[in-house]
């Protein structure tokens, strides 16, 4: 039987280049989809960061990494824009890189049985192939997934700019591209691929509502059939306090104790008060609105006047950086405060804290959490994404679940998880067991694959 012949098509793929969860994802899934036996390649743009690779590269042991290189559009210093905003010919751009993926495929006489697109960078791939490919002999057999990893953003360019995309003025229609008079790249690739996908089952159903759908939700309720949601993994060659260099000392779900060697290292570091029976609270997070910065902000003041310790890393609208830099003044001794992410790594945040914070308006997946279990900490989250498909609320009375969640997107809802997570914290003994269980679980890469494997034959069928 012939391997199965998948080809990843990306703006942005880890080591090479990287603005968000896309990259860590597109740079992940084709490994643990190559030690399955499947026949997985990348395609990518050739950045200026990459100047030191050829036409192509490659990831895992023999993951072909295909690279696009056309310097007006690719030889920038960031990917998708500047301090001004989004660079003014995106359109221009990713047509002619999606139109390139199609002639790599030619050219490389490599014929995919799916091409796995993501967001709207890649949505014009499943239109040219349904229309200027469409009766080439060569992609006969092609198929297309297309990924949604975050839906509010889709990909809007002015009417005029249609002519660039080298298609028939005929599809600037409400049933293709033609969005309250724009044109909306996500839609026509929702439209035009074989099957839709988000990353996590929560996702795909929020997604086909009014609430969370963006103005999509019709769209996608008319291919509602065709739309699934796979939960997102995490690389456990890198995210694993065992093997992590970033510690003082590494640890295991056998010698967790490690972790607390961890925690006063950083309370020294950061200058909070070394004692390792203080709640310290960690927080990971790009500082905006979604990431549920408004609800936090607002009790902020009544979590830190608790005996706790309060760590943030992140970066985003000004309006926080004020704010939260203004609490790090009034509560010196137990708050720390880092707004550049080169002040302290992730890694060690992740490592000392006792509780994580997630109170996120949506996440389609959220990785926080699962990295947070493995390093034996434990989530406060908002049910709603992958959070609610990752985190059971833990139930004191049988000692079981995983972390505290809340489902109204209010302040209080939020303060009332945190006090239930600090109230457990008090019994040592359940909490050390509630620690030990989270670090066992297991959200490789290895189980997501498998779901894929049965999506791309589902799709090919």
């Amino acid at each position: 039987m012939e391997k199965l012949k998948v080809l990843f098509a990306s703006s942005e793929v880890v080591p090479f280049a990287k603005t968000g969860g896309l990259a860590d994802i597109v740079g992940s899934l084709p490994v643990a989809l190559e030690a399955m036996g499947v026949d997985a390649r990348v395609i990518m743009p050739k950045y200026r960061s990459m100047k030191d690779n050829g036409k192509e590269t490659k990831i895992g042991k023999d993951v072909k990494v295909y690279l696009v290189e056309h310097d007006d559009y690719f030889n920038r210093k960031d990917l998708y824009g500047d301090k001004y905003g989004d660079y003014a010919d995106n359109l221009d751009r990713f047509a002619f890189f999606s139109r390139q993926v199609l002639e790599r495929c030619i050219k490389e006489n490599f014929k995919p049985d799916i091409i796995h697109c993501s967001d709207w960078h890649t949505a014009l791939i499943p239109v040219y192939l349904n229309t200027i490919y469409k009766y080439d002999p060569f992609f006969e057999n092609t198929r297309t997934l297309f990924t949604i990893h975050n839906i509010a953003y889709q990909g809007l360019f002015s009417k005029d700019d249609f002519p660039k995309m080298g298609l028939d003025w005929a599809l600037f229609h409400i049933h293709y591209f033609e969005f309250y008079g724009k044109i909306n790249l996500m839609k026509a690739g929702i439209v035009y691929a074989d099957a839709v996908s988000t990353v996590s089952p929560t996702y795909a159903r929020e997604i086909l509502t009014k609430e969370y759908g963006c103005g999509l939700e019709g769209v996608l309720q008319a291919k509602s059939e065709a739309v699934y949601g796979i939960l997102n993994g995490i690389d456990y060659g890198v995210w694993n306090p065992a093997t992590d260099t970033k510690l003082v000392k590494k640890y295991s779900v056998d010698n967790y104790d490690n972790k607390y060697i961890n925690k006063e290292a950083l309370q020294k570091d950061l200058g909070l008060k070394v004692d390792c029976d203080i709640p310290m609270i960690g927080i990971i997070s790009r500082l905006a609105d979604q990431k549920g910065m408004d609800i936090l902000t607002k009790i902020l003041n009544d979590i830190l006047t608790m005996k706790v310790q309060f760590v943030l890393l992140g970066t985003g609208e000004h309006k926080y950086h004020v704010l939260l830099e203004k609490m790090a003044n009034a509560h010196s001794k137990n708050t720390s405060i880092n707004l550049k992410f080169n002040i302290v790594p992730a890694e060690k945040i992740y490592a000392s804290s006792d509780i994580f914070l997630i109170p996120s308006r949506y996440e389609p997946c959220g990785l926080s959490q699962m990295i947070s279990f493995k390093y034996g900490t434990i989530p406060v989250a908002r049910r709603t994404g992958g959070l609610k498909d990752t985190i059971e609320e833990y139930d004191p009375g049988s000692g079981k679940g995983t972390g505290f969640t809340f489902e109204e997107y209010k302040p209080e809802a939020l303060l009332a998880a945190i006090k239930k997570a600090l109230s457990v914290y008090q019994h040592r003994s359940a909490w050390r067991e509630l620690v030990k269980r989270v670090m066992e679980l297991d959200f490789s890469w290895q189980v997501s694959a498998k779901e894929y494997i049965r999506l791309y034959n589902r799709i090919r069928s």
